[in-house]
């Protein structure tokens, strides 16, 4: 290897903003080529055969982001080439049962994009890979207070510009095979798993749910293909109902629903349509034989080889250069920070229990991730028929292999079944851990199981993170940050908290943990230990007696799952769909006089409140299941504007008035509180001002308008 040692020094020699480059590149393409090869020959290079540039641009028409300068933007395809003998690649299912090609590897294609500085030189040595959420962006959503878009080309479509001024480069690929084309999404085509040729079939179960009266409905969710039946008429396929995951099921007429449309085309869900229409609120579970399984977890080693490619390949296997490699790029990818948000973090949570972050030349292909939204789980990411889309909630999709044992970064032993483990015991193992930042909300604890993270499963002791993890919880915030609008199909007022400010502060706080060595702040969540930590009845005892105020009776307990003999060693389900078990104990943090989270991390709006932020809302009864919780939805409950309002209302919560006396008082108090945690590393100076303003603007919209009469702010 000592060519591929050199060839390392060559293009990738560090380089520091403001200076020159430590190494240039005068390589033409046929020296990349001749060196290549023998990278190959030693097993040494990032499984991507070919990088396809479709597009190269100034990005938002040459705007200079600070001292990182201007950016461009670089879309195409990348081509995989992946070795089924590799030991890096044991653990992908179906592996074996793709077609290969004539050096016995499995290929297949999928979409990127990549922001960069136009001077390589002036970025910062870090890359953000951000793992789409069902094909879409949310990177900069999340850090940049960006519009949700999935073709980031105007300055608009940047936002602030938070994380390009700092010089990040940014890069994102598709993994999801499934996610429907349009709207920007990423697209992938991963291979379909045969057996010697011959089509594989297999039962599929599929629930579907409504919010309002539908005749036709698709079998998966989350801007999801689903499988295509392998008979549209197959007679033993069954759709039945329920109320409750628990219930017992009860068949619906084969007679009275159909597969319609172009079952299975690749551009269109597969569909059922159902006479007399779907109920809202009702759980529908439709079972049948679905036929060619994708090879879902190439998906996550897509991921795994499009980050190995950047940070490490000088060029493909054809010579066309690598975008950051060509320009001396170590000075952009000296560091790699993964994030993912919801789906997307369970995805990073998923690779790394499974060992795939580490690439077929055994190095590391991130060195820290950003895990917010994820709760406890994984995913069905990685088994014959995964449906990737699907994930438990409180009362929907308890079926599917997402919340399954082990959950801690250290290992504990699960009494019921007898395992013993931990999400990071692979790469522990191998020497090959990652520095982690798990980020949660108060509707993780609700409807994602988050306890899980940090407690036994029996929900009785605490259970210590790894050194190399820190667990944050935001007190009050619901899943997506800044809901506007008013109930929807909800009793409660959207949950308005933003919390994009303190993801901009733990990027910044991981990313010199990553790149610096400086430690972090101090984990926050709420624990058994000091009583922060409780039971759903504890919580329903403590929380504020509002007037008309309904609470939740139960958060999501995920259920052990028996998915049959095979799918442990195979990744084979036979048991469709798999029966439950005993739950698994999960808890809520502890609610204080105000009915606000304790525990965790509170937020200046949460800290000097104008109502109580908490992380769950119930389903209004004309949409059904009225005693469900909305999967990500949080409330807003005001506070009474006026002492004499609040004993009108009989809330027992202190007025507005009488905690703040002015809405000057009201700002000043908010002041303090945002530089308290700008102290402890929690917020950036640079964003006090906007959190100052926006306090402002909320006490207006919450005092103004008549009692009983104010909209939702």
């Amino acid at each position: 290897m000592a060519t591929g040692r050199a060839l390392k020094g060559l293009v990738f020699g560090r380089a520091r903003r403001g200076n020159r480059l430590a190494w240039t590149i005068t390589a033409t393409r046929t020296v990349f080529a001749a060196l290549l090869i023998t990278l190959w020959a030693h097993g040494g290079a990032a499984e991507v055969a070919r990088i396809e540039v479709l597009g190269r641009a100034p990005l938002a028409g040459g705007k200079v982001f600070g001292a990182a300068g201007a950016y461009e933007r670089i879309t195409g395809r990348l081509h995989y080439a992946v070795d089924p003998d590799n030991s890096a690649n044991a653990r992908i299912v179906d592996l074996r049962l793709a077609p290969r090609d004539a050096a016995g590897r499995v290929r297949f294609s999928g979409d990127f994009i990549l922001i960069k500085p136009v001077d390589a030189g002036r970025g910062n040595g870090r890359l953000l890979y951000g793992v789409n959420n069902r094909g879409n962006l949310i990177v900069l959503n999340v850090f940049n207070d960006a519009p949700w878009s999935n073709t980031p080309r105007s300055a608009a479509d940047l936002g602030n510009g938070f994380l390009l001024e700092r010089g990040y480069t940014l890069l994102w690929s598709a993994w999801n095979w499934d996610v429907l084309a349009g709207a920007g999404r990423l697209q992938i085509d991963l291979p379909v798993a045969t057996d010697d040729g011959k089509a594989i079939t297999g039962a599929v179960a599929a629930e579907i749910t409504v919010d309002r009266a539908a005749d036709v409905r698709p079998v998966a969710w989350g801007g999801s293909r689903g499988y295509a039946p392998a008979d549209p008429d197959e007679p033993g396929a069954r759709l039945t109902v329920r109320a409750d995951p628990e219930d017992k099921r009860r068949d619906v007429p084969r007679r009275r629903w159909r597969f319609v449309g172009p079952a299975g085309a690749p551009s269109a869900p597969v569909r059922i349509e159902l006479e007399g229409g779907f109920r809202p609120g009702m759980l529908y579970e439709l079972v049948y034989t679905a036929k060619a399984p994708r090879v879902a977890g190439l998906g996550l080693a897509a991921i795994r080889d499009a980050l190995s490619f950047f940070r490490y390949a000088a060029a493909d296997r054809a010579g066309t250069p690598n975008p950051l490699a060509v320009e001396g790029a170590k000075g952009t990818v000296g560091t790699v920070i993964v994030y993912g948000f919801s789906q997307s973090g369970r995805v990073i949570q998923h690779m790394v229990m499974e060992g795939l972050h580490v690439d077929e030349a055994g190095r590391s292909v991130f060195d820290a991730a950003f895990i917010h939204g994820a709760g406890a789980g994984k995913g069905s990411f990685n088994h014959r028929f995964a449906q990737t889309t699907r994930h438990p909630s409180h009362a929907e999709d308890h079926l599917y292999p997402a919340d399954f044992f082990p959950f801690t970064t250290t290992a504990q032993r699960d009494p019921v079944t007898g395992a013993s483990s931990s999400v990071l015991a692979w790469a522990r193992k191998r020497g090959r851990v990652p520095l982690l930042f798990y980020l949660s909300s108060a509707t993780e604890y609700w409807t994602r199981a988050a306890s899980l993270l940090h407690t036994d499963v029996t929900g009785r002791r605490d259970i210590a993170l790894d050194p190399r993890a820190r667990l944050y919880v935001i007190s009050g915030a619901q899943h997506s940050a800044a809901a506007r609008g008013g109930r929807g199909i909800f009793e409660n007022c959207a949950n308005p908290l933003d919390y994009r400010p303190l993801a901009r502060a733990l990027l910044v706080a991981l990313d010199g943990w990553a790149a610096e060595g400086r430690e972090p702040p101090p984990s926050r969540y709420p624990r058994l230990e000091d009583g922060t930590l409780v039971p759903v009845p504890v919580y329903r005892r403590r929380f504020p007696a509002l007037p008309g105020l309904r609470l939740p009776t139960s958060n999501l307990r995920p259920p052990r799952l028996d998915l049959g003999p095979r799918f442990a060693g195979q990744g084979i389900q036979d048991l469709v769909p798999a029966r439950r078990g005993r739950p698994f104990a999960t808890l809520v943090p502890l609610p204080d006089t105000d009915g606000q989270d304790r525990g965790g991390i509170a937020l200046p709006a949460v800290a000097v409140p104008l109502g109580t932020y908490v992380g769950w809302n119930l389903r209004r009864k004309e949409f059904g299941a009225p005693a469900r919780l909305g999967r990500w939805q949080g409330s807003f409950l005001a506070f009474a504007a006026t002492e004499a309002e609040r004993r009108t209302s009989d809330d027992p919560r202190p007025s507005i008035a009488g905690r703040y006396g002015s809405r000057a008082r009201f700002v000043e108090s908010t002041r303090a509180a945002a530089m308290a945690l700008q102290r402890r590393g929690l917020l950036l100076p640079g964003d006090l001002a906007a959190i100052e303003a926006r306090a402002g603007r909320a006490y207006d919209a919450v005092t103004g308008g008549q009692p009983g009469s104010r909209a939702c702010p």
